[in-house]
Protein backbone atom coordinates (compact mmCIF):
# COMPACT_ATOMS: atom_id res chain seq x y z
CA UNK A 1 0.00 0.00 0.00
CA UNK A 2 1.67 3.35 -1.14
CA UNK A 3 0.68 4.88 2.53
CA UNK A 4 1.70 4.49 5.91
CA UNK A 5 -2.11 6.32 6.55
CA UNK A 6 -3.55 3.64 8.83
CA UNK A 7 -7.35 4.43 8.12
CA UNK A 8 -6.00 3.26 4.13
CA UNK A 9 -4.57 0.52 5.60
CA UNK A 10 -7.67 -0.56 7.01
CA UNK A 11 -9.85 0.62 3.45
CA UNK A 12 -8.05 -2.05 1.62
CA UNK A 13 -7.93 -4.60 4.37
CA UNK A 14 -11.83 -4.22 4.05
CA UNK A 15 -12.08 -3.71 0.34
CA UNK A 16 -9.82 -7.17 0.06
CA UNK A 17 -11.89 -9.41 2.87
CA UNK A 18 -14.90 -10.37 0.82
CA UNK A 19 -12.86 -11.82 -1.58
CA UNK A 20 -10.18 -13.26 -0.07
CA UNK A 21 -10.40 -13.73 3.76
CA UNK A 22 -7.59 -11.79 5.86
CA UNK A 23 -4.56 -10.57 4.00
CA UNK A 24 -1.30 -8.86 5.09
CA UNK A 25 -1.22 -5.15 4.02
CA UNK A 26 1.85 -3.16 4.49
CA UNK A 27 2.24 0.36 4.13
CA UNK A 28 5.10 1.97 2.77
CA UNK A 29 6.07 5.67 2.02
CA UNK A 30 6.11 7.01 -1.51
CA UNK A 31 5.63 9.95 -3.33
CA UNK A 32 1.90 10.63 -5.12
CA UNK A 33 3.56 13.45 -7.48
CA UNK A 34 0.88 15.33 -7.13
CA UNK A 35 -0.47 18.35 -5.75
CA UNK A 36 -0.59 18.37 -1.78
CA UNK A 37 -4.38 19.12 -2.83
CA UNK A 38 -5.38 16.93 -5.89
CA UNK A 39 -8.15 18.39 -8.37
CA UNK A 40 -10.01 16.64 -11.34
CA UNK A 41 -9.39 12.84 -12.13
CA UNK A 42 -6.52 13.45 -13.79
CA UNK A 43 -4.49 14.15 -10.53
CA UNK A 44 -6.30 11.78 -8.79
CA UNK A 45 -5.77 8.94 -10.39
CA UNK A 46 -2.28 9.55 -11.67
CA UNK A 47 -1.65 10.09 -8.01
CA UNK A 48 -3.34 6.74 -7.31
CA UNK A 49 -1.61 5.10 -9.83
CA UNK A 50 1.88 6.88 -8.97
CA UNK A 51 1.37 5.16 -5.25
CA UNK A 52 0.52 1.92 -6.86
CA UNK A 53 3.57 1.61 -9.17
CA UNK A 54 6.10 2.84 -6.76
CA UNK A 55 5.13 0.27 -3.81
CA UNK A 56 4.85 -2.55 -6.41
CA UNK A 57 8.35 -1.26 -7.40
CA UNK A 58 9.39 -1.59 -3.70
CA UNK A 59 8.85 -5.65 -4.44
CA UNK A 60 8.02 -8.62 -2.24
CA UNK A 61 4.38 -8.25 -2.81
CA UNK A 62 1.87 -9.47 -5.42
CA UNK A 63 -0.25 -6.44 -5.50
CA UNK A 64 0.46 -2.91 -4.87
CA UNK A 65 -2.61 -0.64 -4.30
CA UNK A 66 -2.83 3.32 -3.88
CA UNK A 67 -5.60 5.41 -2.85
CA UNK A 68 -5.90 9.07 -3.50
CA UNK A 69 -8.35 11.35 -2.92
CA UNK A 70 -9.73 14.49 -3.99
CA UNK A 71 -11.98 17.37 -5.59
CA UNK A 72 -13.54 17.15 -9.06
CA UNK A 73 -15.37 19.97 -10.40
CA UNK A 74 -19.16 19.43 -10.70
CA UNK A 75 -20.55 23.22 -10.79
CA UNK A 76 -23.99 21.91 -10.28
CA UNK A 77 -23.26 21.52 -6.92
CA UNK A 78 -23.49 24.65 -4.55
CA UNK A 79 -19.53 24.14 -3.66
CA UNK A 80 -18.91 23.40 -7.32
CA UNK A 81 -16.63 20.34 -5.93
CA UNK A 82 -17.25 16.61 -5.46
CA UNK A 83 -14.49 14.11 -2.99
CA UNK A 84 -14.09 11.47 -4.51
CA UNK A 85 -11.50 8.71 -3.99
CA UNK A 86 -9.71 6.53 -6.18
CA UNK A 87 -8.10 3.40 -5.78
CA UNK A 88 -5.57 1.70 -8.38
CA UNK A 89 -4.51 -2.02 -7.77
CA UNK A 90 -1.01 -3.18 -9.52
CA UNK A 91 0.06 -6.54 -10.09
CA UNK A 92 2.94 -5.46 -12.30
CA UNK A 93 1.37 -5.95 -15.62
CA UNK A 94 -2.23 -5.03 -14.74
CA UNK A 95 -3.86 -2.23 -13.76
CA UNK A 96 -7.14 -2.12 -11.90
CA UNK A 97 -9.05 1.47 -11.40
CA UNK A 98 -11.85 2.06 -9.23
CA UNK A 99 -13.78 5.06 -7.54
CA UNK A 100 -15.40 5.58 -4.24
CA UNK A 101 -18.83 7.43 -3.68
CA UNK A 102 -18.33 11.00 -3.58
CA UNK A 103 -19.35 14.27 -1.10
CA UNK A 104 -19.39 17.71 -0.71
CA UNK A 105 -17.23 19.64 1.86
CA UNK A 106 -18.64 22.47 3.62
CA UNK A 107 -18.45 25.37 1.55
CA UNK A 108 -15.70 27.16 3.50
CA UNK A 109 -13.14 23.98 2.88
CA UNK A 110 -13.73 24.03 -0.38
CA UNK A 111 -13.00 27.54 -1.02
CA UNK A 112 -9.24 27.31 0.48
CA UNK A 113 -8.89 23.58 -1.39
CA UNK A 114 -9.20 25.47 -4.48
CA UNK A 115 -7.79 28.62 -4.59
CA UNK A 116 -4.57 29.69 -5.84
CA UNK A 117 -2.67 28.57 -2.79
CA UNK A 118 -4.41 24.69 -2.85
CA UNK A 119 -4.66 24.40 1.11
CA UNK A 120 -4.58 20.81 1.67
CA UNK A 121 -8.74 20.43 2.72
CA UNK A 122 -7.90 17.62 5.34
CA UNK A 123 -5.89 20.74 7.12
CA UNK A 124 -8.52 23.08 6.21
CA UNK A 125 -11.53 20.99 7.57
CA UNK A 126 -9.23 20.41 11.00
CA UNK A 127 -9.58 24.36 11.56
CA UNK A 128 -12.89 24.44 10.45
CA UNK A 129 -14.53 21.92 12.65
CA UNK A 130 -12.49 22.14 15.06
CA UNK A 131 -13.87 22.05 18.74
CA UNK A 132 -17.62 20.66 17.08
CA UNK A 133 -18.18 17.09 19.41
CA UNK A 134 -17.90 14.91 16.24
CA UNK A 135 -13.80 15.61 16.05
CA UNK A 136 -14.62 13.02 19.42
CA UNK A 137 -14.54 10.13 17.28
CA UNK A 138 -11.24 9.90 16.85
CA UNK A 139 -8.31 10.31 13.81
CA UNK A 140 -9.80 6.62 12.37
CA UNK A 141 -13.12 8.21 11.52
CA UNK A 142 -11.86 10.93 9.01
CA UNK A 143 -13.61 13.49 7.61
CA UNK A 144 -16.53 11.77 6.04
CA UNK A 145 -17.02 9.97 9.55
CA UNK A 146 -17.25 13.37 10.95
CA UNK A 147 -19.33 14.40 8.19
CA UNK A 148 -21.43 11.46 9.01
CA UNK A 149 -21.94 11.56 12.77
CA UNK A 150 -19.68 8.31 12.81
CA UNK A 151 -21.92 6.14 10.35
CA UNK A 152 -19.23 6.34 7.50
CA UNK A 153 -15.58 6.07 7.96
CA UNK A 154 -12.75 6.53 6.29
CA UNK A 155 -11.73 3.26 6.04
CA UNK A 156 -15.33 2.43 5.34
CA UNK A 157 -15.54 5.07 2.57
CA UNK A 158 -12.05 3.76 0.95
CA UNK A 159 -12.86 0.54 0.90
CA UNK A 160 -15.26 0.90 -1.48
CA UNK A 161 -12.89 1.89 -4.27
CA UNK A 162 -10.69 -0.83 -3.43
CA UNK A 163 -13.86 -2.50 -4.13
CA UNK A 164 -14.63 -1.39 -7.48
CA UNK A 165 -10.66 -1.55 -8.44
CA UNK A 166 -10.62 -5.17 -7.79
CA UNK A 167 -13.58 -6.23 -10.16
CA UNK A 168 -10.94 -6.46 -13.10
CA UNK A 169 -9.05 -8.40 -11.27
CA UNK A 170 -12.21 -10.62 -10.19
CA UNK A 171 -13.09 -11.11 -14.18
CA UNK A 172 -10.20 -11.43 -15.98
CA UNK A 173 -12.01 -13.13 -19.11
CA UNK A 174 -14.16 -9.48 -19.41
CA UNK A 175 -11.32 -7.53 -19.46
CA UNK A 176 -8.59 -8.82 -21.76
CA UNK A 177 -6.50 -6.68 -24.10
CA UNK A 178 -8.46 -7.96 -26.74
CA UNK A 179 -12.00 -6.65 -25.70
CA UNK A 180 -13.60 -4.56 -27.44
CA UNK A 181 -15.23 -1.50 -25.48
CA UNK A 182 -17.77 0.79 -27.57
CA UNK A 183 -15.98 2.05 -30.47
CA UNK A 184 -13.16 -0.59 -30.64
CA UNK A 185 -10.86 0.85 -28.46
CA UNK A 186 -8.53 -2.23 -27.07
CA UNK A 187 -7.07 -0.34 -24.29
CA UNK A 188 -6.44 -2.91 -21.31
Amino acid sequence: MGSRNEAKLEAVRRGFAPFVGSCEVRGCTVESGVSDQPIGFDEIVTGARNRAHQSYALGNCDLAVGIEDGLVALPMLPTGYVNLGCCVIFDGQREAFGLSSGFEYPPACVVEATCFERRPIGEVFERVFQGRPERELGPGAGNIGCLTHGILTRADYGSHAVMCALVRLLHPDLYTADSHAYGGSTRP
